[in-house]
């Protein structure tokens, strides 16, 4: 890749940040986007959009970028709790290391790369200069200059060392404080005691109190069987779902209509008085409630949550082996209330074994399968490849927009499209692995996201672009590392149009939340549902975590070998950290993203 074609790249993404930036300014100010742009304020009641209508609403302003940046790192914490504030903190962490690696990359490593002659590239034609020439490929073979890359390879490690040890003991000690100042929850005192043995003549709920009463007599306080009460639990979600339009349409505007369709979405069925319609189908949902919680009595599933007296007994009890069989009893802490994911409650040790044996084979399916859009990714970066596999477009690939184009924006552009749907594939990998916590299965699903970005991103490319064209250095395992340290700084191009695409564009079109929008805006125009309580939307940690991670091993790789990508990554990290500033106060609740596609619930305790 050209230069030319870099700037191709960075002038349309650059284009599109301000075009996001600008919608995003001119949309917060509608009243009725309140719940896409503040969903977080109109939840806590803070939203004062007024409805008269000024022209200041159809101007773009920045005034979100002052009232993003003015909180404090103490208000954000009272607000949006410790979460937030590590989140925040991995962005300050990263633009931390790649200012020290801009300032020794560009100033002291790029001029020695540029003026070295080991690609004989014209120094005055740098628009058509091959990107190389500012790689470590074009210093001469065994030049002196090649002691201060080894140099400042060990700098930016002690840097990144000392910096890391300032930032996890910071993070400990808010963790500390944060912890001593918080009052004791329930759950603190609580395990989940899973695979418990099935008793003859004896419930689940005897056995637990026999076992827990026998072995932890001074310390054993109670304990609550899980029940399968799925039905019950579909109920109740829907009689609070009729009972908030109720009183959402009570207490409505009196020239909103209060009769609408009685179908699919509101647009389909027979047209009925609304009010009349939610008060009967009420009573027939008390009916059934009634109904259900009679019969699921019964339905005890082979798990439990055993309190006990102090937190350290339930810690204890946590980490010994209750059973001769180790299948068995199978203890863990217990998740927060809010935080537990239901289906698995009643799944056998074999069966979680099993499911996550699948899981594996899965996603090494996918991430082979992901090779093919990788391959096609890296054969729109050479022209001459497209050359020979579309001849009939050599007339087009010959237009110099067109081809800057084609291999500086396209293929950053259709890898991102393909990767777009990676982390809900994983979320829903993570699913089906027995996990019992939405926070266990945001956690697992991130660390999956992460290795498959590693692998499909960084080192796929990397090989697909240069060494898998050289299938004869396989033959000879002895030139592999000489071909990868000319490979390597090669696709450094492809990285940096990546990082510009996947990074700024991206990160910026978080702002713009148009999938949200559009859902809003059909709700409320299409459909007319006014009343429907929404959902703060939390962070997607299992997408952007690993994003931030991949950019970091981005750049302490292409650090000494190609320091041109590292001005690209430092404004990533400075833009990730205002936007994500702003969403924290607006948008975004910092709790664990849930999944609620579940087709059986259960239900704690006694009904």
């Amino acid at each position: 890749m050209i230069l030319s074609a870099l700037l191709t790249s960075v002038g349309i993404n650059l284009g599109l940040c301000f075009l996001f930036f600008t919608l995003y300014s001119i949309l917060r100010k509608q009243p009725g986007n309140a719940e896409v742009y503040a969903p977080r304020l109109v939840a806590q009641g803070k939203s004062q959009q007024s409805s008269n209508f000024n022209l200041e609403r159809l101007l773009p302003s920045a005034g979100w970028v002052t009232r993003a940046w003015r909180p404090s790192e103490a208000e954000l914490l009272s607000t949006s709790g410790l979460d937030a504030v590590v989140f925040m903190r991995i962005f300050i962490f990263s633009a931390r290391v790649f200012t020290f690696a801009v300032i020794v990359g560009i100033f002291i490593l790029l001029p020695i790369n540029y003026m070295g002659k080991q690609l004989s590239l014209d120094l005055f034609d740098l628009p058509n200069k091959s990107l190389e020439s500012f790689t470590i490929s074009n210093v001469d073979d065994g030049s002196n200059r090649l002691w201060i890359h080894f140099s400042a390879v060990y700098v930016l490690t002690a840097v990144v060392c000392y910096l890391l040890y300032f930032e996890y003991d910071y993070i400990s000690s808010k963790r500390i404080s944060y912890f001593y100042s918080s009052k004791p929850h329930p759950h603190q005192f609580t395990i989940l005691v899973r695979s418990i043995p099935a008793s003859s003549g004896r419930s689940y709920s005897e056995t637990v109190e026999s076992f827990f009463s026998e072995y932890y007599p001074a310390t054993y306080l109670s304990h609550w069987v899980v029940r399968r009460a799925s039905k019950l639990q579909d109920l109740i979600k829907n009689s609070k779902r009729l009972y908030r339009r109720l009183v959402n349409l009570k207490s409505a505007n009196p020239d909103r209509e209060r009769f609408g369709r009685a179908g699919f979405m509101g647009l389909f069925g027979q047209r009925v008085d609304l009010l009349d319609h939610y008060e009967k189908k009420l009573e027939v949902i008390e009916d059934n409630v009634r109904a259900e919680q009679s019969s699921c009595l019964g339905k005890e599933v082979g798990a439990a949550f055993v309190s006990f007296r102090t937190r350290f007994a339930a810690a204890s009890a946590i980490h010994m082996q209750q059973g001769v069989n180790p299948t068995q009893w199978v203890t863990e802490t217990a998740p927060d209330p809010e935080d537990v994911y239901w289906p698995f409650f009643s799944a056998s040790f074999l069966k979680r074994w099993i499911s996550n044996l699948v899981v594996v084979v899965a996603c090494v399916l996918l991430t082979v399968l992901f090779l093919i859009p990788v391959l096609i990714v890296q054969g729109l970066t050479h022209l001459e490849q497209l050359e020979i596999w579309f001849p009939f477009l050599k007339g087009l690939l010959r237009i110099a927009f067109v081809s800057q184009v084609i291999t500086g924006y396209l293929p950053s552009l259709v890898l991102q499209l393909f990767l777009y749907v990676v982390p809900s594939i994983m979320i829903m990998f993570s699913s089906i692995q027995g996990y019992i916590a939405m926070s266990q299965i945001e956690k697992s699903a991130c660390i999956k996201v992460l290795w498959f970005t590693i692998w499909n991103i960084f080192f796929a490319n990397v090989l697909s672009g240069s060494a898998l064209y050289r299938v004869e250095i396989f033959l000879e395992p002895k030139n592999i590392p000489a071909i990868l340290a000319v490979a390597v700084p090669g696709q450094a191009t492809f990285f940096i149009a990546y990082v510009v695409t996947s990074g700024w564009t991206s990160t910026s079109s978080e702002l713009f939340q148009l999938s949200t929008l559009v859902s809003n805006f059909i709700k409320r125009n299409i459909c007319r549902k006014y009343d429907d309580e929404f959902e703060v939307p939390s962070v997607p940690y299992h997408s952007e975590i690993p994003r931030i991670l991949l950019f970091g091993l981005l750049g302490i790789t292409y650090f000494f070998l190609a320091p041109l990508i590292l001005p690209f990554l430092l404004v990533y990290y400075c833009l990730g950290y205002l936007i994500y500033r702003n969403q924290v106060g607006c948008t975004f609740f910092f709790c664990f993203l849930g999944i609620h596609k579940n087709d059986e619930f259960y239900f704690v305790g006694p009904c």
